[in-house]
């Protein structure tokens, strides 16, 4: 009999006679321990390594988070004033980021001697009281810097910096020079002497690079009392660039610069006789050879161009007065036009007019805002209804009817009307006047003059706030910092002459407490005053 060891056919992958002897029990017993054993040395490894690495971690977030503290948000004063004494000021305000710290800081320009301490026009070598751009901090009002200049102030412009790779932001024509400031230091980037014999006006036209230095270049308009011209400049030097361009024949009134659809830049200029815009690459061409390379052209535009000024017509009128963009957004934006006898909606896109309103005189300049949330900008007028009375009243962007009115007494002095976005798709609109059964006498006068605020979910209301004594230079209701912190910025003080200037900041619910409810409609809705004001305090701010 065979034993159980030796291979057979019917076992093949039994080892024949190279197989050793199987193993005992004993063997298999220890084996087996041993491998126990093995495993559990290895499982006590992986659990201490990943303790361990648990522990690493824990320690480098917690580390971290005491190395790195959370950002602190800037800390508001609720309302701030600058006083300088024996100073003058101008019609110029501007918002912009002029420090770090991710809030809104105020820019603005004073005729004084020494406006900061040890900053003084005769440490700049220049005569006193000379010119300073002033910058200060949006939170406390708190000096940023200050860059004296030769006197006299001509005009301003900041906001030229964005996209453009310049390092500078603003743009001062003062003396017989031009000057560019950087915001963020006051410092002098280039300063350049004015074209001889003609008059600049703002705005400031920001054009692409025209001559190849990787920095966009400006563009100007001036003019004498025979005609208009245009100028290029050196974004990055200031020195002109090509030669001075006639646009027409006369003094235009006003001018824009609008991109259409297809990316062209044209120069809009308002004339006696309408509305017309000239092509960028036309101007470049005429000022040097080949300086209009790589400039877009519109073919759609040039279709209704006069064949021998180049002028494209846009809207024809005897009385037009004003010019204006309905916002800086939009592809393009549309052009609100005011004449003697009308208000008019151009399209951005193509010349032709959307909507007409009539009107009797327009007060000062339109705003925008937004009353109903249809997502268009509608458009705020002040109208002259005679008898010292003007009609405020929000036309919608969409078709130009009427949507919100009240009669208010023309307060002389008035700021134009103003308003801001809010995260639920509406703004809250600011104007000036007073309430005629607010009014001692049926003539106002200056300190018969109150700011009004305008709720479009409460529009048969209207909140008042006290009076304003002052002499008001300008005035800007903004946001100071991305989507919160609504404010009044007022500069105020003598007009064309030296006295006490101050520059205030008040927060826009600042006022709310205080403010008079006025109910201008009846059939409205019958919250009661404490309703009202807690709708505004629950308002929360956005960006356009």
């Amino acid at each position: 009999m065979e034993t159980t060891g030796s291979a057979t056919e019917g076992d093949p992958l039994q080892g024949g006679a190279e197989t050793g002897p199987a193993p005992s029990a004993a063997e298999l017993k220890k084996k087996s321990y041993k491998e126990v054993i093995g495993l559990t040395k290895l499982t006590h490894w992986r659990t201490g390594f990943f303790f361990f690495s648990l522990f690493l971690c824990l320690t480098i977030v917690f580390a971290f988070s005491f190395i790195l503290p959370c950002p602190v948000r800037p800390q508001y004063l609720v309302t701030w004033n600058r006083t300088f004494t024996e100073a003058e000021t101008y019609d110029f305000l501007a918002i912009e980021y002029a420090s770090k710290d991710k809030v809104m800081d105020v820019l603005f320009v004073l005729k004084d001697t020494e406006p900061i301490p040890n900053n003084t026009c005769a440490n700049a070598g220049l005569p006193s009281p000379c010119v300073f751009v002033m910058a200060v901090d949006g939170t406390d009002g708190e000096t940023l810097w200050g860059c004296p200049l030769a006197p006299e102030f001509h005009w301003a412009q900041c906001g030229l910096d964005d996209e453009t790779g310049r390092t500078w932001d603003c743009l001062l024509s003062h003396s017989d020079q031009l000057t560019a400031v950087d915001k963020f230091t006051g410092e002098v980037r280039w300063q350049q002497p004015q074209p001889p014999g003609l008059r600049i006006t703002v705005p400031v036209l920001s054009v692409p690079d025209l001559d190849g230095d990787k920095v966009s270049d400006v563009a100007l308009v001036a003019s004498d009392d025979t005609q208009t011209q245009l100028v290029f400049f050196s974004g990055k030097t200031g020195e002109q660039v090509g030669s001075s361009v006639v646009l027409d024949s006369t003094k235009t009134a006003n001018h824009l610069l609008h991109r259409t659809a297809a990316g062209s830049d044209y120069v809009l200029l308002q004339k006696d006789t309408g509305l017309y815009g000239l092509a960028l690459w036309r101007i470049a061409a005429k000022a040097k050879a080949g300086m209009e390379q790589g400039l877009k052209k519109d073919k759609d535009w040039e279709k209704t161009a006069n064949a021998m000024s180049g002028l494209v017509p846009m809207f024809e009128s005897d009385s037009l007065r004003q010019v204006l963009r309905t916002g800086e957004t939009g592809d393009p934006p549309n052009l609100l036009l005011v004449t003697g006898n009308e208000v008019a909606l151009v399209d951005g896109k193509h010349p032709k007019t959307l909507w007409r309103f009539n009107t009797s005189s327009v007060l000062g300049e339109p705003s925008f805002g937004h009353f109903n949330k249809d997502e268009v900008l509608d458009v705020v007028v002040e109208d002259d209804i005679g008898n010292y009375t003007k009609r405020v009243m929000i036309l919608d962007g969409k078709s130009g009817g009427v949507l919100w009115e009240v009669d208010l007494l023309a307060s002389p002095n008035s700021p134009r009307p103003s308003a801001i976005h809010t995260s639920n798709s509406f703004s809250i609109f600011v104007f000036w006047g007073m309430m005629r059964s607010e009014a001692n006498s049926s003539e106002p006068l200056e300190s018969d003059r109150r700011s009004y605020l305008l709720h479009p979910l409460y529009s048969h209301v209207l909140l008042q706030s006290t009076s304003f004594l002052e002499h008001i230079i300008t005035f800007k209701a903004t946001l100071l910092e991305g989507g919160r912190h609504a404010a009044y910025i007022l500069l105020t003080g003598p007009e064309e002459s030296e006295g006490t200037v101050v520059l205030s900041k008040r927060k826009l619910k600042h006022d709310v407490p205080d403010s008079k409810v006025l109910r201008i409609a009846t059939g409205g809705s019958s919250e009661s005053n404490k309703d009202i004001k807690e709708a505004f305090n629950r308002l929360r701010f956005s960006d356009w």
